[in-house]
């Protein structure tokens, strides 16, 4: 399964927004802590986990009896889930959500303290971890990221260099004609969109924010009347995914495309290339060699520029967090703490380590190499994008619009580009001017 943001069906928001009432008021706001003395922290802890993949190979087990070594007397068991954001929000209607998990994506964070203990002051945690401010309220950490990645395509490098690509794209046209040339060879689907499962096509806004090198791109939407216009970072993104679509760039029919078979096409040369965040890059190496392909295949490349150089966005995975009506509080943080700082498992995902001070994975090492910028994402009118998103019903997180482009783009649905971008700065437009 993947790492990082699901779609959200209207059912669930509506039941994320009626949980307002579960956190109580009965539960105990005080930072969990964990005694000095290890063999002192006893009791069973529940993590929820979106990770089935490595709930099923035995990864996880394998961090539990590491963490045992340690913690000698605390049980730790897992629950994976498929859909996770869609199971845990209903979860949460309860007070049985696990002890440990990952915070859902759009839960607003103002409302983390109904749902989570505090870990520990921003000033005090800030200094050990990056990112603490996506999940601070009131000068209280109420999340810790396990690690962060950046945006961009990951692909086969083989696949590339068979057809006569040895450089990385620079510009959005560069990267249009270098699927012609791996289509042109006639031995792989250049772009795979992952269409039927969905999420990945949400993948894409992440981009934002790369094509200009701006931090300030997407929270400029929030004064824009027109985002889908040339020359805006969301115009970019996604007319470079219907240019892919729309010139057969893409495979055959989306509709049938699978996301656990996708990482073995890429894997072992069938396929060129898929927009994931860096997240992404074990999972497909692990699969080359599952398949007995070449794993050092497996590259990572920055989105295309449009301003002359090459950036990406550094954003932080799911954050973790302790359920405040948990049993369990000190073991809980126990296996918080110890898969943070001590597992190993950020370094494993070739994850940027939330832990200040931990060198950069290697698998992004030539993004060092090239001067590729890392940006972060401004989040000072963040609010008030997510309003006129919500309002307009276009949902910049979940799958549906970009789908609707996709089939636009492969004659599925009428229309063409510039309509659906006049339809959707229309939509953009009527909204802003409410929230305004």
């Amino acid at each position: 399964m993947r790492r990082g943001w699901a779609a959200l069906s209207a059912a669930t928001l509506v039941v994320l927004t009626a949980c307002s009432g579960s956190g109580g008021g009965s539960s105990s706001s005080a930072v969990p802590t964990v005694n000095a003395d290890p063999t002192k922290v006893s009791g069973s802890v529940t993590v929820l986990t979106n990770r089935t993949d490595q709930l099923g190979n035995g990864t996880l087990d394998k961090y539990v009896a590491e963490f045992n070594k340690t913690y000698p007397n605390v049980k730790v068991k897992f629950e994976g889930m498929k859909d996770y954001e869609g199971e845990v929000k209903i979860r949460m209607n309860t007070e049985n959500y696990g002890d440990v998990l990952p915070i859902p994506s759009d839960l607003s964070v103002t409302r983390f303290p109904t749902f989570f203990a505090p870990l520990g002051s921003s000033a005090e945690l800030s200094k050990q971890y990056q990112w603490t401010d996506y999940a601070t309220v009131s000068d209280k950490v109420y999340g810790i990221a396990n690690y962060g990645t950046v945006t961009g395509f990951v692909y086969n490098k083989k696949v590339w260099a068979d057809a006569g690509v040895t450089a990385w794209p620079k510009t959005p046209e560069e990267f249009l004609a270098d699927l012609k040339a791996i289509r042109a060879k006639g031995q792989a689907t250049p772009y795979y969109t992952n269409y039927h499962d969905s999420w990945p096509l949400t993948q894409w806004t992440s981009a934002i924010g790369a094509p200009s090198c701006n931090e300030g791109a997407k929270d400029a939407m929030a004064t824009t009347a027109t985002p889908w216009t040339a020359g805006s970072d969301v115009f970019t993104v996604d007319s470079l995914l219907y240019s892919a679509v729309h010139q057969k760039l893409t495979e055959d029919d989306p509709t049938t495309t699978n996301w656990d078979n996708s990482k073995t096409l890429l894997a072992t040369g069938k396929v060129g290339s898929m927009y994931l965040g860096s997240w992404s890059i074990s999972q497909m190496r692990d699969a080359a060699t599952a398949a007995g392909a070449n794993p050092d295949d497996i590259g990572y490349m920055p989105f295309p520029s449009t301003g002359g150089k090459l950036c990406t966005v550094l954003q932080p995975d799911y954050k973790y967090g302790i359920n405040k009506h948990s049993k369990n509080q000190e073991a809980a943080r126990a296996w918080l703490d110890w898969y943070i700082n001590k597992s190993g498992a950020a370094q494993a995902e070739q994850g940027i380590s939330s832990v200040r001070g931990t060198p950069m994975p290697s698998a992004l090492k030539e993004f060092g190499d090239q001067g590729v910028q890392l940006i972060g994402q401004k989040q000072e009118k963040l609010a008030t994008v997510k309003k006129i998103d919500k309002g307009a019903e276009i949902n910049l997180d979940a799958p549906d619009y970009r789908q609707k482009l996709v089939d636009i783009a492969r004659g599925a649905a009428p229309g063409d580009q510039n309509g659906y971008f006049a339809e959707l700065n229309k939509k953009w437009s009527e909204s802003q001017k409410t929230v305004g």
